[in-house]
């Protein structure tokens, strides 16, 4: 816990934590708010995948490109228009009744302009602290995002049962604003600066560990997916108990990012905390209807997500240039999000056609490749322990006149 300490008394890493976390507030609200909102105007969790896998595919297009376009534009004017654009839409899907297509193509719409939070910040990671508690600070900010998968669930399943759907997204566009405000007022924003990359798009995927982590992420982003949906839909219409089994869920993920976040990252880190997600959706999917049950397996499921996912971050950023992590951050989001993206959809119609087990057998498919491709590719999986996860330095050739 000692580092843990030390990276609060750093000057403006409590201050870039809060504000991050309250801009990306709404992502553990959103998926939420739209799949019992559509569900509920359109009476089919099929539609309700649907829209939520628009969202996520124009998320997953948008990731690498206006995390890219920061470094040539500045982090601040990508974040104020695309936060505004995004909460529009968002507003326009909560008060507008629209057949299916066209709520699909407004959320595609809102997902192509979701604020790229996360590559902004994980490039500022670096520039903040030294060497020593950078991984650590990965830990710290993959254990806290849990946060809003405890506190986002609860709060909008409330909103939605108890007041509105519709209620229920208008709060999503008003969190987004203001969180993003904060998030964009920010003085590290002003403080670091990316550079632009010489390197054309996509060129940073070449690297083996970019493309297992953004393999890996899908999956494990997948199964999440998956799992959100099919509690609801187990528990969505009984009131507050599928934000609260959600946000157990979270809180094991919390737990678990704590208690592993100070354990040296080694070739074998990213397998093994993916086992135990594995393992624990496998066990949760026997348990479908028994609230203490299905929480209980389900913090099991939690204490990997956590730890894999700082291990991502640490792995990608010790592998690439400072210039392009942005891009490859952009990159493991894109991942992520179409596994959401399919998880999603996949659940949306296996609980339409089996009930709500049908997601959790989607999730345990996801999330057992998500346990054999980090151990086929573990010569890719950089060896952390005694080596510090800092971003390669950007070189270029140096001029010399003739004298």
């Amino acid at each position: 816990m000692g580092a843990y300490s030390d990276l609060l008394r750093t000057a403006g890493v409590g201050r870039i934590i809060a504000a991050q976390l309250t801009a990306r507030f709404p992502s553990g609200m959103l998926s939420l708010a739209l799949l019992t909102h559509i569900e509920r105007v359109h009476h089919t969790y099929g539609a309700a995948g649907l829209v939520l896998a628009a969202a996520s595919v124009g998320q997953a297009v948008a990731g690498p490109l206006t995390s890219r376009l920061m470094g040539r534009v500045g982090m601040r004017p990508v974040l104020i228009a695309t936060t505004s654009v995004c909460a529009a839409t968002i507003v326009v899907v909560a008060l507008l009744v629209m057949p299916v297509p066209l709520t699909m193509a407004i959320a595609l719409l809102g997902g192509l302009a979701t604020p790229p939070v996360q590559p902004a910040v994980r490039t500022i990671y670096p520039k903040l602290v030294n060497s020593r508690l950078l991984t650590p600070l990965f830990s710290l900010d993959a254990s806290a995002q849990e946060i809003i998968w405890i506190a986002g669930p609860v709060v909008i399943t409330f909103i939605a049962t108890q007041i509105s759907t519709a209620i229920g997204l208008l709060v999503c566009a008003a969190v987004m604003l203001g969180g993003g405000a904060w998030f964009i007022a920010s003085p590290e924003l002003g403080r670091v600066r990316i550079p632009r990359s010489r390197r054309r798009l996509g060129a940073v995927l070449r690297r083996p560990t970019v493309l297992l982590a953004t393999l890996v992420g899908f999956l494990l982003v997948g199964s999440c997916a998956a799992i959100e949906a099919g509690v609801i839909a187990d528990f969505g219409d009984r009131g507050p108990e599928a934000g609260i089994v959600l946000a157990i869920w979270s809180l094991g993920s919390l737990a678990g990012g704590f208690a592993l976040g100070a354990v040296p990252i080694g070739p074998w880190a990213l397998a093994r905390r993916m086992l135990i997600v594995f393992v624990g959706i496998a066990l949760a999917g026997l348990w479908i209807g028994n609230f203490w049950w299905l929480s209980a397996l389900l913090v099991i499921a939690g204490a990997g997500i956590a730890p894999a996912l700082a291990v991502i971050f640490a792995i990608v950023s010790s592998s690439v240039k400072f210039s392009d992590t942005a891009e490859a951050y952009g990159w493991v989001g894109t991942g992520q999000l179409i596994g959401a993206a399919l998880g999603s959809a996949v659940a949306g119609f296996l609980i339409d056609r089996y009930t709500a087990v049908g997601a959790f057998w989607a999730a345990a498919a996801l999330a057992l490749p998500g346990v054999l491709v980090p151990l086929i590719g573990r010569r890719w999986h950089p060896d952390l322990r005694g080596r510090d996860a800092s971003p390669l330095p950007d070189t270029e050739p140096v001029r010399i006149s003739p004298s």
